[in-house]
């Protein structure tokens, strides 16, 4: 898909990858709208992008909610009269042992990372198929492809984002609409600020620019599936898919250092 005269709304867009994503297809000629919670971080992003010649409007939504959901959509409609790229990107995370994190907390996961997506979807549906080429794009993670302990939460939100796009994309297939689901591996985003894994127990960070220019590359071919983490990352997929008890013995013996040093890793 050309991406030039898109319109498109990214969830999640004034940081990150969302916001990444928005540069790298504003340069490519696209329209956006981006939706956040935060007005500052909004009108500042929105400015920074239009700064640069893009054509760019922003929202304060908490696509969490009904009404930022319904806010999103109507911020793309009065923007540019309508939508042809849904990108469901905005997420949460709080990791931890999962008896010693708050039920509000399990739930803003919920509701963030598969409620909103599934919801937001639904609604734009209409809005998609009255174009002539659209897209869905579910920011999911490498998580849902193999889970790690302390993230049971994340790990199952993310592995229902992944088979919620992959459902839907047999759904609408032959009738214009696609649907291509992400899988991030460690980012380098304020998401990721307060996880203290590191390289000692082979943990590493990709450029947010990096995920979100394979995001692009992804659109223009028509990939269903865009994985990152390199052939490291590939190699644990595949082998999780064999072997997973070995996997599991993996993790067990980073397991206390892991848990050190991502308990304290929140973004909600």
């Amino acid at each position: 898909m050309d991406v030039e005269g898109k319109r498109v709304l990214i969830t999640g867009g004034s940081s990150g990858i969302g916001l990444e994503l928005a540069r790298g297809l504003a340069a490519r000629g696209a329209r956006l709208v981006i939706a956040a919670c935060g007005a500052a971080r909004v009108d500042e992003a929105v400015g920074a992008l239009n700064a640069s010649g893009a054509e760019a409007a922003g929202i304060t939504a908490d696509v969490a909610t009904p009404i930022g959901r319904t806010a999103a959509l109507q911020g793309a409609i009065e923007a540019f009269g309508g939508l042809d790229i849904l990108v469901n990107n905005a997420g949460a995370v709080r990791a931890g042992r999962l008896d010693a994190i708050d039920e509000e907390e399990i739930r803003a996961m919920i509701e963030v990372d598969l409620v909103a997506p599934i919801m937001l979807t639904r609604t734009a549906l209409p809005l998609l198929r009255a174009g002539s080429e659209s897209m869905i794009v579910n920011v999911s993670s490498a998580i849902a492809l193999v889970a790690m302990p302390f993230y049971a939460t994340y790990a199952a939100v993310k592995a229902g984002l992944s088979s919620f796009g992959e459902s839907l994309r047999r759904e609408l297939n032959g009738e214009g609409v696609r649907v291509m689901t992400v899988y991030p591996s460690g980012t380098d985003t304020p998401m990721m600020a307060t996880n203290q894994a590191g390289p000692e127990i082979g943990f590493s960070l990709e450029p947010a620019e990096a995920v979100a220019e394979a995001i692009i590359a992804g659109i223009k071919h028509d990939a269903i599936n865009v994985v990152r983490g390199g052939p490291e990352r590939q190699a644990l997929i595949d082998l999780n898919s064999k072997d997973p008890m070995a996997i599991d013995a993996h993790f067990l013996a980073i397991k206390d250092v892991f848990e050190r040093d991502v308990r304290s890793h929140c973004a909600l």
